[in-house]
């Protein structure tokens, strides 16, 4: 239909019925459940920007940079566990959402991607601002459709289109919707209605995992019921998964939980990572079966656990084959709370072991002298900087942790705890895009606190220029040891451009920065400092920057000191406690 033809009656334009359209779209999208989108400015995007700006049951949140919004409405994601719609205009704006379309495929979080485009007309002819977008993210989402432009007699496509991206998109992944517009953009008139969907939508919810099918659960009660010397551990995990806990107890295996699978409470291992890292318990701690729950380890000794087990089988809700050394013999893909519970109640529950035992009391040895040692060291430390953290946050409250040394910090540090959600993107596991995530974590309402390094901060800084002063309350502690500080722990360290290459030293003032963004800022010395500040900034409100300065090289000489003190513990309790790696 060209400008000027009828809808409805009237004499409309082109920007009319795009309008109309997009307006069908975002109508069926909210019908089904969506409650956000992001967006960000541009003229190709105009109508469907339009139609999520007037539906006032939509939370708009809006982005100068694309890559940020894509972010934010990863965090959303990720914090509500429904599909966030991001939209943004043609060209390099929808590229630029690319890295979070890659992390919410990884990490299972859904999005709904609705980038303007050209005209098929208009395609490939060196218009201005078009590229290629068909299939612009490849297999990275799980439903890719080019739109078909708006016309008059659309209101069944339109409605079918939105009700297929919500299903998809449920699976759960990021999906994309194509939406190509002519010109002109802008509607003739600004109290235009489009006519109303002819079908009525029941919400969807995104599941926590498929059920578990009875063979593959009694294949599972099979492997684990006669072994003694088992282990159950949990890798990152979309929707936490409590039977878990019940399993493990009922035969009676040590349980690991690493913080962003939502099991990190009273009743697993404090210093489960810390163990594994002690080559001489790792290895006469080798258990005979590796019941993997979520993601593959984060941790190189987690990792070296599942390449040693005696057996491995894997519980994998988001079917993201947690198998890097290809060693499962099997792997479920079933809802993690379902299988537990399906697992666990046909299994007779088990007399503590002297392995369980074992692990227990090694466990609290290393824990006491881990906790010794740190409270000797009176300036910070990264790992007490992420224990004493995720002790110090308020119940019902989230905890995002950025990659690198903070996700293995916190891994290793964090004391078990109820009341805690963590949140990573541990899918793609990048460092890019972590401010925008957290300030998406936040708009979802939980009081929301962030730990990550000062390059992390520093790759996101456009965000927090553009978003601490519009009303998001978030307090981002930052261990800064100016620069990349993980590649102290790998063997660039020994190269003579390390630096350079690697290190990446900045010199840069958070102080300064946190001024220009309009956020708040504080410094910690001290390391008993810490919750102290925490606790007012977040009771202060806004977004707050708490540097914590830390030296590379003497961050590297204490993670070594403390594996030293868990190795003392560890031969000390071996003398006077149960034999470790006894039989049983």
């Amino acid at each position: 239909m060209r400008h000027g033809e009828q809808f409805g009656g009237e004499a409309v334009g082109e920007g009319d019925v795009a309008l109309a359209c997009a307006r069908l779209l975002v109508d069926s999208l909210v019908s089904f459940g969506m409650e956000h989108a992001c967006v960000s400015p541009g003229s190709r995007s105009t109508p469907i920007a339009l139609a999520l700006a007037r539906d006032p049951r939509v939370n708009l949140h809006v982005h100068l940079d694309e890559r940020a919004s894509a972010y934010f409405a990863l965090g959303l994601g990720k914090a509500t566990g429904k599909p966030i719609a991001v939209a943004c205009t043609s060209g390099t704006a929808a590229a630029n959402l690319f890295p979070a379309v890659v992390e919410a495929s990884a990490s299972r979080v859904p999005l709904i991607v609705l980038t303007a485009d050209r005209p098929p007309e208009l395609r490939g002819v060196g218009v201005n601002q078009t590229i290629d977008q068909l299939d612009l993210y490849g297999r990275h989402v799980r439903w890719f459709v080019d739109a078909p432009v708006p016309s008059q007699d659309g209101s069944a496509t339109w409605t079918q289109l939105a009700a297929e991206a919500y299903r998809r998109a449920c699976a759960p992944g990021p999906v994309h919707v194509n939406l190509p517009f002519r010109e002109p953009l802008v509607p003739t008139e600004a109290g235009f209605e489009s006519p109303g969907a002819e079908a009525t939508f029941e919400g969807m919810e995104v599941p926590p995992g498929p059920p578990p099918a009875e063979q593959d659960v009694c294949a599972l009660r099979g492997t684990v019921r006669d072994v003694e010397r088992g282990l159950v551990y949990v890798g990152g995990l979309r929707v936490a998964a409590p039977p878990i806990g019940w399993l493990a107890g009922r035969l009676s295996w040590p349980l690991i939980a690493e913080p962003h699978s939502g099991l990190r409470e009273p009743g697993t291992l404090a210093t489960g990572q810390l163990l594994l890292a002690d080559r001489s318990f790792a290895s006469s701690h080798a258990p005979e079966v590796l019941l993997q729950f979520g993601a593959a380890p984060t941790s190189r000794a987690a990792l070296d656990l599942a390449a040693n087990a005696g057996r491995l089988v894997i519980v994998d809700p988001d079917d993201v084959v947690g198998d890097p050394h290809r060693r499962a013999e099997l792997r479920v893909v079933a809802d993690a709370s379902a299988t537990a519970l399906a697992v666990a109640e046909g299994l007779e529950a088990r007399p503590k072991t002297t392995w369980w035992r074992e692990w227990e009391g090694a466990d609290a040895a290393a824990r006491a002298a881990v906790a010794a040692l740190l409270e000797s060291w009176d300036e910070p430390f990264e790992g007490r900087i992420a224990q004493d953290l995720a002790a110090a946050l308020p119940e019902e409250s989230v905890l995002v942790v950025g990659s690198s040394m903070p996700i293995r910090d916190l891994d290793a540090y964090m004391l078990p705890r109820s009341g805690l959600r963590v949140l990573a993107n541990r899918g793609a596991s990048g460092i890019d895009g972590f401010v925008s995530t957290v300030l998406g974590v936040a708009a979802a309402g939980a009081p929301t606190f962030a730990l990550c390094g000062d390059l992390t901060l520093l790759h996101d800084a456009g965000s927090l220029l553009w978003s601490a002063r519009r009303g998001h309350d978030v307090v981002f502690v930052v261990a800064n040891n100016d620069g990349g500080g993980i590649f102290s722990f790998l063997a660039q360290r020994e190269l003579p451009e390390f630096e350079d290459l690697f290190a990446t030293p900045h010199g840069l003032d958070f102080a300064r920065l946190a001024g220009a963004a309009g956020a708040s800022h504080a410094r910690v010395e001290r390391a008993s400092e810490l919750a102290v500040v925490v606790e007012g900034a977040a009771a202060a409100g806004g977004v707050w920057i708490v540097e914590v300065p830390s030296d590379r090289e003497r961050n590297l000489s204490r993670h070594e000191a403390v594996g030293e003190a868990v190795a003392v513990a560890l031969e000390g309790y071996r003398v006077s406690g149960p034999s470790l790696g006894g039989t049983n």
